[in-house]
C-alpha cells in the first residue's frame, strides 16, 4: 500500500557532517522541527539553526559518556509507530510519543579507527549502538519514515520534501535498502575485527561487507554488470591505490592488477621485481639488480602475451622504466610510488592507467577469501605461506646448487600465483616459461617449454631458454611423464610439493635423468 506521510519532525545524529548544515537549513525552511544529539546539535546551532535536544524529547539525560542517549521508547516509538494503526496511535498519546518522520544518521567511524591503528578500547568505543538501532527501526517502518544514511542523498531527500512535503514511496524504499546494507556492512566489519582479535575464524554465521567505491562499465563481459566495493582490509593494493591517470578501470583490469600486485608482494622489497600479467596469470616475472633490467627480462619470457597486459613492480617507478614500458601497449601499471619524471613519461599515454598503492601488501598477513557457489559461500584462509630454504627436502642423489635453489624458490613463488595446473621454468632469476591452467600437468609442462622456445626464437637465442633452468610445479607430479618433459626441455632441477603415491617412481626418474629435486611438502593450487 502506498502511503504518503508529510515530514514534520526530523532527528539528525551524524558522525560524518559533510553537507549537514545546508541540508538542515533546507529542512528548517520547510518548517520541519529539528531534533539532534551532542556534537551534531552543536554543529547545527553553530550554523544558526534552532535545534531541540533529544534529551528534551525523551525527558531523560544523556549518560554513560554518550552510550545512552537515543535508546529510549520515545525515540524508537516515534520511529516505529504505524501511523494508520489505532492501537499504535493510542500508545503514542498515552506515553507522549511524538512521531519522527525523517531520520538522518550515519555511524561512528569504526573502520576508519581500525585502519588508523586505533587500540582495542578505542575501537570498542567506536562501535555504534544507538545509530544502527535507529536506522533499523526507521528502515523497517519505511512506509511512514524516511531514513537517510548517505550524505550523497541529502539533495534528493530535500528536493522531494520541498516539492511534495514528504518522500515518495520509491525513495523511502531505496533509502531503506541503503540503510540495511549499511548496517549489515558495518556489523560485518566489526565481526571481521573481532575475528582478528580472537583467532576464531569459522563462526556459526559469516558475512562480508563493503562500501561502494564505484560502479564499473561492465563485468567480465559486456552483458554483465559490476561494481567495486571497498572493505576494511588495511593492506595496500589495487582497491585503495591512487589512480594518477588513464581511463576508468574495468572489472578485468582490477582483477588482473590485483593478481599482479599480489605476486610482486611475495618478494623482499629490497629486491627489484617486475611481474607482467595477462588474464590473471603471469606471462613474465623477473628479479634483477634494478627495475629496468627486471622488466626487460620479464618481457622476454612471453612478449606476445605481454601485449595489453598489466605491469606490477615492488619499488618506486623510475623514468627509465616508464620510458621502456610505454614502448609496449600496456593496460595498467601499479607500483608503491613513482618519480615525478616517470609520471611525466606515462602522461604521454593518456589511456594507460597508472596506480600508486603507497606500499606493498604483506603476503604473510592473515585473511580470508570468499567464493560464491550456488546456495552458499566457500570461505578459506588466504594462501599466505612463503617457502624458504629451510622448508626444502632434497630427495634425489644429486644436490642442487645454490643458484638452482635460488631459482627454485623463485619458480615456486611464481607458481603460487599461476592457475593450476601450473608449471614454471626459471633461469638466473628470470621466468623463461610458464604453463597455466591445463587439465593435465604434462600439458602445462609442454606448453611452458613451447612458450620458452617461442621466446628464444623471438630474441634470436641459439638454445632454448629452458636449457639449464629449474622447474616448479604447484602440486606433485602424479606420474614421471611431466618431470621427464621438463628434463627434455633442459631443466636441471625440480621443486614440487611431493606427496604422490608414485613419488618413488618420480624420484627414480629424476635420478636417472641426473636432475636435482626438492620437495616442499606444501601445495599451491590456484583455481
Amino acid at each position: 500500500m502506498t502511503v504518503h506521510t508529510p515530514v514534520r519532525r526530523a532527528l539528525l545524529s551524524v558522525s560524518d557532517k559533510t553537507g549537514l548544515a545546508d541540508f538542515a537549513h533546507r529542512l528548517s525552511a520547510a518548517d520541519i522541527e529539528l531534533i539532534s544529539t551532542g556534537g551534531t546539535a552543536a554543529a547545527l546551532r553553530d550554523a544558526g539553526l534552532t535545534v531541540r535536544d533529544v534529551s528534551e524529547l525523551t525527558d531523560f539525560p544523556e549518560m554513560m559518556d554518550g552510550r545512552i542517549k537515543t535508546l529510549h521508547p520515545r525515540v524508537h516509538g516515534g520511529l516505529l509507530a504505524l501511523r494508520d494503526n489505532g492501537d499504535h496511535r493510542q500508545s503514542m498519546e498515552d506515553h507522549a510519543i511524538e512521531a519522527i518522520d525523517l531520520l538522518v544518521v550515519n555511524l561512528y567511524p569504526f573502520e576508519q579507527t581500525v585502519r588508523g591503528g586505533g587500540g582495542y578500547d578505542e575501537c570498542i568505543e567506536n562501535i555504534d549502538i544507538g545509530g544502527p538501532a535507529m536506522i533499523r527501526a526507521a528502515a523497517k517502518n519505511h512506509r511512514f519514515v524516511g531514513v537517510v544514511t548517505d550524505p550523497a542523498d541529502y539533495d534528493r531527500a530535500a528536493g522531494e520534501i520541498e516539492s511534495m512535503n514528504g518522500l515518495s514511496e520509491a525513495t523511502k524504499k531505496s533509502f531503506a535498502l541503503k540503510a540495511f546494507a549499511m548496517t549489515a556492512a558495518y556489523d560485518s566489519a566489526i565481526a571481521a575485527w573481532f575475528r582478528e582479535q580472537t583467532g576464531d575464524v569459522y563462526t556459526r554465521n559469516f558475512s562480508v561487507g563493503g562500501s561502494l567505491a564505484n560502479e564499473l562499465r561492465y563485468g567480465e563481459n559486456p552483458h554483465q554488470t559490476a561494481a567495486l566495493y571497498k572493505t576494511g582490509d588495511r593492506r595496500p593494493g589495487v582497491a585503495t591505490a591512487r589512480q594518477v591517470q588513464g581511463k576508468a578501470l574495468s572489472y578485468n583490469n582490477l582483477n588482473d592488477t590485483d593478481a599482479a600486485y599480489e605476486l610482486v608482494a611475495e618478494f623482499d622489497p629490497r629486491t627489484p621485481v617486475v611481474a607482467i600479467i595477462k588474464h590473471a596469470n603471469p606471462c613474465g616475472v623477473a628479479t634483477a639488480p634494478d627495475l629496468l633490467s627486471a622488466y626487460e627480462s620479464a618481457l622476454r619470457c612471453d612478449p606476445v602475451s605481454a601485449f595489453g597486459g598489466i605491469v606490477a613492480v615492488n619499488q618506486t617507478l623510475t623514468r627509465a622504466l616508464a620510458t621502456k614500458i610505454i614502448e609496449v601497449f600496456t593496460e595498467v601499471v601499479i607500483a608503491p610510488d613513482a618519480e615525478d619524471d616517470a609520471i611525466e613519461v606515462f602522461a604521454r599515454k593518456k589511456n594507460l592507467r597508472l596506480l600508486l598503492a603507497g606500499g606493498v601488501p604483506d603476503v604473510k598477513a592473515r585473511g580470508l577469501t570468499v567464493k560464491p557457489i550456488a546456495g552458499g559461500l566457500l570461505v578459506q584462509s588466504k594462501d599466505n605461506v612463503c617457502t624458504t630454504r629451510a622448508d626444502l627436502k632434497v630427495v634425489t642423489k644429486r644436490m642442487p646448487t645454490d643458484q638452482e635453489i635460488d631459482d627454485m624458490l623463485l619458480a615456486f613463488r611464481i607458481a603460487k600465483h599461476v592457475k593450476s595446473n601450473a608449471i614454471v621454468y626459471v633461469k638466473d632469476g628470470v621466468a623463461v616459461g610458464i604453463g597455466a591452467g591445463q587439465m593435465s600437468r604434462l600439458d602445462s609442462s609442454r606448453i611452458a617449454a613451447r612458450k620458452a622456445a617461442d621466446a628464444a626464437a623471438a630474441c634470436g637465442a641459439t638454445e632454448p631458454l629452458t636449457q639449464g633452468s629449474v622447474v616448479a610445479s604447484d602440486a606433485f607430479f602424479p606420474f614421471a611423464d611431466g618431470l621427464l618433459s621438463a628434463a627434455e626441455a633442459g631443466a636441471t632441477a625440480v621443486i614440487q610439493p611431493g606427496g604422490s603415491m608414485r613419488d618413488d617412481e618420480v624420484i627414480a626418474a629424476a635420478d636417472e635423468a641426473g636432475l636435482a629435486m626438492v620437495f616442499t611438502g606444501l601445495r599451491h593450487f590456484r583455481h
